[in-house]
């Protein structure tokens, strides 16, 4: 039975990520903050673990409990908009984001990647299109579009480590999607960007490691 290990998965794209792989037949361990959250991962099958991305004691924590685990996919979901304002960001918005979204990752994959690396497995981690500086056409979302570009770059310093180790590491942009983040007016459903984003990196190939894609596969730049 292969294992996935899901980081972030309380609610949309992380949740669905973890039911669609017990649909599957998959053992998956699977993160999130709040106990009633915890209780919904176990009633589906997977095996919760409680972690706040933001503090650095629970995030070694993780590593002991993970320490003897051979993970064949792990992904990365937890993440933050932060302040829907394009003003002067409080020193509170930018560190919530930042600790969110770019110190946790730069925690968090020196853990799970050699995990992967070990099986030669996939890791993914949930990326933007709004943090590509090349296909940038737009400013709005200003804090969010740093945090993503400074977590696309904790992804390449991944892959150039872990990639000769065995994992392929690849930042992906899920889509506008119909969650908390995206509202209910966004183009396409969880379920599709999940079913899309578990295809697409299962068929990678290793000279996809260090990529920046799109859920359906295709390149976006940095």
């Amino acid at each position: 039975m292969p294992t996935a290990l899901i980081i972030g998965a309380s609610r949309g794209i992380g949740h669905e990520l973890a039911r669609q792989y017990r649909q599957d037949g998959w053992r998956v361990i699977a993160t999130a903050r709040q106990q009633q959250d915890l209780d919904n991962l176990a009633a589906m099958g997977a095996e919760p673990h409680a972690l706040d991305v933001t503090d650095a004691d629970a995030i070694a924590g993780l590593g002991w409990k993970l320490d003897d685990e051979k993970i064949d996919t792990a992904w990365l979901v937890a993440g933050v908009y932060g302040p829907r304002h394009d003003g002067f960001p409080t020193q509170q918005d930018f560190d919530a984001v930042m600790h969110t979204n770019v110190l946790a990752a730069m925690r968090l994959l020196p853990i799970v990647a050699p995990l992967v690396a070990a099986t030669r497995g996939k890791l993914g981690v949930l990326s933007s299109r709004m943090g590509s500086i090349g296909a940038r056409s737009s400013a709005s979302g200003s804090l969010y579009r740093a945090s993503k570009a400074a977590l696309n770059s904790v992804l390449a310093d991944t892959a150039l480590t872990y990639g000769p180790q065995g994992a392929t590491c690849i930042a992906f942009h899920p889509g506008w999607v119909q969650t908390d983040m995206g509202g209910s007016g966004a183009a396409i459903s969880v379920e599709h960007s999940v079913r899309d984003l578990r295809a697409t990196l299962a068929q990678a190939k290793v000279d996809a490691n260090g990529s920046f894609l799109n859920y359906d596969g295709d390149p976006i730049p940095w």
